[in-house]
């Protein structure tokens, strides 16, 4: 149910920065051309020691603020939340070997966040995976994932694949792939984000269940083109803003990209879940906890 699952944002300044200046060889300005060609990589090495130095102070500043989602009740209250949303139960831990086409044009859907075989984290998990772990069930889908990637199709995927995810997600190593990928792709970026715009525990998931959903894309679509748009109409508490008017405004954006990318879709994750924790002041996303999701209710104590 995500887009594609590349994280781009932090390449920009780097591409930004890193700008070549050519020359045409016939204009005889050959100290003009020298002097931009040694230019470039020295911009390059400015831009990397300035992106170095920005991440750091990041650090420092996530290093004196409480865990937040990251605490480890609080991940797996969220883990959850986006499964009864994703898998239409709280037992996220059942949804290892689920796998299917869901309609929805991104292929097949699998595993505990929803990995799908069109929108390219499936692949990278699979890739990752069988880099440790050679010989595994899946290895040999490879071709096919690469080729299916961005569509659809099951060309070459069928009749075995179903099958053989649900028999990988047997194995140990191959749900410790599935968490680990779910927290480097998902989980990590959006508390790291959500905690430098400021926002406590209820923000941070708000963040995370928008990545998982949206994918983690810089376009208009994806989770940081949401940002964006967001920021545009409230301002963060980072920025002076208010935490209540920020989120009720991202989730305001994500509504209305939900409903545009897919007419008539159920926004209750939204509306019945996140809307309602925020109504009721609970920016630090403490139990208990009543929801509901497609009409299903859940409950944490």
């Amino acid at each position: 149910m995500r887009r594609a699952g590349v994280l781009l944002l932090a390449a920009v300044p780097l591409i930004a920065a890193g700008v070549y200046f050519v020359v045409p060889a016939d204009s005889g300005d050959t100290e003009g051309a020298s002097t931009a060609t040694a230019a470039a990589p020295s911009s390059r090495e400015d831009a990397k020691g300035r992106a170095e130095q920005e991440r750091a102070a990041d650090d420092a500043l996530i290093a004196g603020l409480p865990p937040g989602l990251a605490a480890p009740d609080r991940k797996e209250l969220a883990q959850q939340l986006v499964s009864s949303a994703e898998n239409s139960t709280t037992e996220w831990r059942t949804a290892y070997g689920t796998i299917e086409d869901l309609g929805d044009g991104d292929g097949y859907t699998a595993g505990i966040i929803g990995f799908c075989t069109g929108t390219h984290d499936l692949l990278t998990l699979v890739e990752r995976y069988t880099e440790a772990h050679p010989d595994n069930g899946l290895a040999g889908y490879l071709p096919a994932l690469r080729e299916v990637d961005g569509t659809d199709s099951h060309e070459g995927l069928d009749p075995g694949f179903t099958a053989a995810w649900r028999a990988e997600a047997e194995v140990p190593a191959f749900r410790e792939a599935q968490e680990a990928e779910r927290d480097r792709v998902y989980f990590e970026p959006a508390v790291r984000l959500a905690k430098l715009d400021g926002l406590g525990t209820l923000g941070q998931f708000v963040y995370y269940d928008a990545m998982v959903f949206h994918g983690p894309d810089t376009d208009a679509e994806g989770f940081y083109g949401l940002r964006e748009r967001a920021m545009a109409e409230a301002r963060t508490p980072a920025r002076g803003g208010s935490e209540k008017d920020y989120l009720g405004a991202f989730l305001d954006v994500r509504r209305r990209a939900m409903e545009a990318k897919r007419p008539g879709i159920d926004t209750s994750r939204v509306d019945t879940a996140q809307r309602r924790f925020l109504a009721a002041g609970n920016l630090k996303l403490e139990t208990p906890l009543e929801w509901e999701v497609y009409g299903d209710a859940y409950r944490a104590p």
